[in-house]
Order: structure tokens, then sequence, then C-alpha cells
């Protein structure tokens, strides 16, 4: 049986799995923190015909024959090149402008740092919104990560929940809200006092004083290998052994000027990084591939039919 055969039909499922990720590309083309994917092929094993010899005193040195048996899928890859931003103008809608990723999660009780043990999720879509309790949440209602400093343990941060309602120690609402480029969300509460909207353990409430570590800011997280990531949907990624370099591992959260992770923009989102320009070109490639493989198996079947013609 002519080896080509299963050459092209190799090329023609490869060329399948590029479509399907170009197709998804093109369907994200305006989702909100969106990162493209992209197929890489690799050859698979070379049947040898002959091995390689070595120049002697009498004679040259022979390169060694090998016929390749087709391709297969060498990795399917996600690019995390920044987005275009799109200005709203809405406050809670942000944007980074750098590395580092929103983290959220879900949470299990009411209050304290209760986000300490559950799982982390990362992204880069800042759309976030206020649920009717006042927290910081995604669209779908994953709480947006908060960090204050831990004080017993200094350069470690606390995770909790952000909640922009009122001032439990002073008992007044708070009537207008801003987060600033560092993550902190300014507040004025009904008296037209402002501040920081701050944890102490028990209680959100205003602080004046810019430098305590009871501030909250929106937890932010660097990974060494952002490829490492694991889309789980919803423009989330999950943490990977091979995005920290080590299983189970939590990535570096904490406040994004700590971190080195670039700065917050208010009233933008990042948009998908998808080019149409580059995602319709491959999709051209891919096509052709795929019908110059179907052409291949067509070919190769000409020359069988011949061979079983031979006796007739």
């Amino acid at each position: 049986m002519l080896k080509s055969l299963y050459s092209g039909v190799s090329g023609m499922k490869g060329f399948q799995t590029k479509l399907d990720v170009i197709g998804n590309n093109v369907a994200n083309v305006n989702t909100v923190g969106f990162k493209k994917s992209r197929v890489l092929f690799q050859d698979i094993l070379n049947q040898n015909i002959s091995g390689a010899t070595s120049p002697t005193a009498q004679t040259g040195g022979i390169n060694p024959m090998q016929i390749g048996l087709g391709t297969k899928i060498g990795s399917i890859d996600t690019l995390h090149t920044p987005g275009s931003p799109m200005t709203t103008n809405v406050g809670t809608d942000l944007a980074i402008d750098g590395d580092a990723f929103f983290v959220l999660s879900p949470a299990s009780g009411i209050g304290g740092y209760d986000l300490e043990n559950m799982p982390t999720y990362l992204t880069k879509a800042g759309n976030f919104t206020r649920d009717a309790n006042g927290y910081l949440v995604n669209a779908n209602g994953y709480f947006v990560t908060g960090v204050v400093e831990d004080t017993n343990n200094p350069g470690e941060y606390l995770k909790l929940r952000i909640k922009i309602d009122e001032d439990t120690v002073a008992d007044k609402k708070f009537v207008s809200y801003s987060i600033d480029t560092q993550g902190n969300i300014n507040v004025v509460n009904e008296d037209g006092k402002s501040g920081k909207l701050a944890f102490n353990g028990t209680d959100y409430y205003l602080e004046e004083n810019g430098d305590s570590p009871n501030i909250i800011s929106l937890g932010t997280a660097i990974v060494p290998n952002p490829a490492g990531l694991k889309k789980v949907g919803n423009t989330m990624f999950e943490v990977t052994g091979n995005a920290v370099n080590t299983v189970g591992a939590e990535p570096e959260i904490g406040r994004i000027r700590d971190i080195n992770g670039g700065q917050i923009n208010s009233g933008v989102l990042e948009m998908s990084n998808v080019d149409l320009t580059e995602e319709f070109t491959e999709m051209i490639v891919a096509q052709r591939g795929f019908q110059a493989n179907s052409r291949t198996i067509t070919t190769s079947d000409s020359i069988l039919e011949e061979i079983v013609n031979l006796k007739r």
C-alpha cells in the first residue's frame, strides 16, 4: 500500500484541526480579553531506507535516505499578546496595561478572608460589575479578588472579596467610587468624606490614611509562562504546573505595583488580540493544504487502481 495515502490522511487531519482553531479565533474576534491560538505541525517518524556512512580514505560520505510518514499536531499555543483597548467610560470596566492578570474566585462564606483556600482563575477580561450585595464580580458571578497586606507576615497578602457598599464602622453609605491605576478603590460616603476602601478583618470602611496596610487593592497575578495557562471557558485561565513551574502552586498574587505587573486603566476594556487579516490568510493556507493532501490521496488511489488493473 502506498505510504502517500496515510501521509495525505495525516495532513488532512492536521489542517482540519488548524481550521477548527482558526474558526474559534474568528468567532471570538470581539470577545473581551480573549487570547488567540495557533497550530504548529511536526513530522511523524521517518522510514530509513539506508543509513549514513562516514567518509573514508577511498570514498566520500553518504547521506541517509529516509521517507517521511506524514505530519501531526506539534502544539496548539495560546498567544498572550496585548489586545486593542476599547474605551467605554464605565468605571468598573478595567484593562491592565502590562503582564498582570485579574484574579477571580468563587466564595465559600460571607465576610472575612473567605477566598484564601478557594480556586484561583486568571483573566484579562475586566468587564466587572457590582452585584446586589455590593460585591465586585465578573459577568459569570465570580468574585473579583482583592488583597490587603498581612500584618503578621510582611510582604504577604490576604485574599478577600471587594464589597463597595457602606462604611460599616461609621454606618455610612458610599455614594461614589472609582478605581485608580494601582487598583485601589477610592470611595466617598454620604457625608462627603473621601478615602480608600479598606478592610480590618471584619468590616469594610473608609480609610483616610493612604499608607494603611488595610487598604484593599485589586488582586493581580503574574505567571512566568502565560502560554502554560489552561483555558477553562468564560475567558478565564486555570494555573497549571507549566505556568508556575510547580504542580498545584498558586501564582504570585498581590498589588499590581508590588509585582511589577503594569497599571490598571479604568473605563477601558482589553479586547481580543485576534487579527482578522492574519486569520483569513491562515484560513486560505489551511484550505489549500487540505486540498493538496486530498489530491495526494486521489493520485495514490489512481496509481493503486492502475496496479489492480494490470492483470486485466
